[in-house]
């Protein structure tokens, strides 16, 4: 299992959201096919086929409590655990 399958594995589970490192979470969904647009300190991503645009924001070196569970949320509505 490599870092990547821990971090969606750690962030299905929701038991440390805000235990998860920002630029971790960006790669992430990076590598599930999402395509990151920058502006300010927002860090947009969007992919063909997801109604919902995630939008994160830095706090410190972690990512935002409540976007993690945004992201969560998409992962299940899309089925998107297997995209790895």
């Amino acid at each position: 299992m490599d870092k990547y399958e821990k971090l969606l594995l750690q962030i299905l589970q929701g038991a440390s959201d805000s235990n998860i490192a920002f630029n971790d979470l960006c790669h992430l969904l990076k590598k599930m096919g999402f395509i990151e647009r920058i502006r300010g300190s927002h860090h947009i991503f969007r992919k063909d086929g997801i109604i919902e645009k995630v939008n994160l924001q830095r706090d410190g070196s972690k990512a935002k409590t409540y976007q993690v569970r945004q992201v969560r949320n998409i992962i299940l509505k899309y089925n998107l655990g297997g995209a790895l």
